[in-house]
């Protein structure tokens, strides 16, 4: 894939009909970007941020009888399973005092900055229809994700960066539905910048070839293509690609300095963990995250783990082995990226999410892994002027299911729009007969107003 098709997200040619113009949303806004750390193949949440002691008491035993009814796939029988504890320890951190695993000792020094969530919860058990759940609010691919309702929503900032970006290891077990525009008009759909030192391809002009020349080619190039388009009304993959050019011919003005970390100082460099064999990759990407939110790109999809077997998802075989590691990649950066926000003045101004797809069983799942949970898992946020250091929701002793204030995918989708100043209820686009939204019939106010009570 050439630049062209990497700067998918473009502005159309028309400045009169650009339907990335900044728009005024429907509300006071708290945040005006979003940087979304998707944590890719199911982080257990009960070796995490929800503490169970019950369960490391129990470690060995099978599930009680009244915990396990109702409670059963393909693949696990509650009634029979062995319970296992958590390896790792928890400890109280801030003035708040929140539970966090020893996993996480660096996110852990930013508990009164973040509302942890401890009653997500959903019905997907396998990874693709659960990350559509929480990116698009349906467990079928091809509808618009969180990303795009929100740049279709308010528009873009920056003309000359695409206003959704999405900063990943590799190909995901989403697919890139997981990060597309689907039945909305294809520029609203993410813009991928690839893993490394050199996150856009082709980004210099061709040796030997002048500015000049290049306006005039593309000049040419699009004349045809808006002659081929007229005879194509609502094509918009072709409109994208028409606006993709336009991106792509600024971009190469403005994102090479955008996504150039040489000018970064030393101290910023290692605040992120960059050098370091285990935190270079990911601290990169939240350095990026960083520097592409202060150049207004409204919103910055980054995801932690590959569909290739570096994702979370190896504590099917070894809990240990895999969460210490992806644990190890992404603690540092994330904290890093906090830390970074608010000295800068952006964390004001910018919500930061920590999700993953589902969580883990509290159950074995052969000698040292633990299976695929959708109905209970974790998320936090923080930045947008919330009020942190506190927890909503709770879980069972084994958590296994939401105790108090169960959150959906579609309370999650309402609550970032809102704290954007978008009303998920208004924001509407009509298609197949009725105007779609992304949380469908869904989405209740509780989560949001709990964030906006700080």
């Amino acid at each position: 894939m050439g630049f062209g098709a990497a700067a998918a997200s473009a502005l159309l040619q028309a400045e009169t009909a650009n339907p990335l113009a900044p728009k005024a949303p429907h509300q006071p806004a708290r945040a005006k970007s979003v940087i979304f750390l998707f944590m890719h193949g199911g982080v257990s949440h009960i070796d995490t941020w929800d503490p169970k002691p019950e369960l490391t008491r129990l470690s060995g035993q099978t599930l009680p009888p009244s915990f396990a009814k109702g409670l059963k796939t393909s693949r696990i029988d509650f009634t029979k399973a062995i319970i296992r504890g958590s390896p790792w320890k928890f400890a109280k951190h801030g003035q708040s005092g929140i539970e966090v695993s020893e996993l996480f000792p660096h996110m852990a020094r930013h508990v009164d900055e973040m509302v942890l969530v401890r009653s997500c919860h959903g019905d997907a058990f396998d990874h693709a229809p659960a990350m559509y759940l929480l990116s698009t609010g349906s467990q079928f691919p091809g509808k618009p994700c969180l990303g795009s309702w929100a740049v279709y929503g308010l528009g873009s900032e920056n003309r000359n960066l695409p206003a959704f970006v999405v900063i990943s290891d590799g190909a995901m077990k989403s697919g890139p539905q997981g990060y597309g525009a689907g039945y909305l008009p294809a520029v609203y759909q993410g813009t991928m910048f690839r893993a490394g030192q050199m996150p856009i391809l082709d980004l210099g002009s061709p040796q030997g070839l002048s500015s000049e020349a290049q306006r005039r080619t593309l000049d040419l190039m699009q004349a045809m293509n808006r002659r081929h388009l007229e005879a194509r009304p609502g094509d918009t993959e072709l409109e994208a690609r028409i606006a993709s050019y336009e991106l792509a011919f600024r971009m190469q003005a403005t994102a090479p300095e955008a996504v150039d970390l040489s000018g970064e100082t030393e101290a910023t460099k290692n605040l992120y963990g960059i050098g370091e064999p285990q935190t270079d990759d990911f601290g990169r990407k939240c350095l990026l995250a960083r520097r592409l939110v202060e150049r207004g790109v409204r919103f910055v999809q980054l995801y932690s783990g590959t569909h290739l077997g570096d994702d979370w998802d190896g504590a099917h075989n070894d809990l240990v082995g895999s969460h210490v590691k992806m644990a190890g990649k992404s603690d540092l950066p994330i904290a890093a990226l906090l830390k970074d926000l608010a000295g800068r003045g952006l964390l004001e101004t910018t919500l930061v999410v920590w999700a993953s797809e589902f969580g883990r069983t509290p159950l074995a799942e052969g000698a040292k892994g633990r299976d695929h949970h959708p109905y209970a898992f974790s998320l936090w946020m923080a930045g947008a002027g919330i009020s942190g250091g506190r927890v909503l929701g709770s879980t069972d002793e084994f958590g296994l299911r939401p105790r108090e204030n169960p959150i959906t995918a579609h309370d999650v989708n309402a609550t970032v729009l809102r704290m954007m100043g978008l009303d998920h209820t208004r924001l509407t686009y009509f298609y197949q007969g009725r105007d779609q939204r992304l949380t469908d019939v869904h989405g209740e106010h509780e989560f949001t107003e709990f964030l906006l009570k700080g």
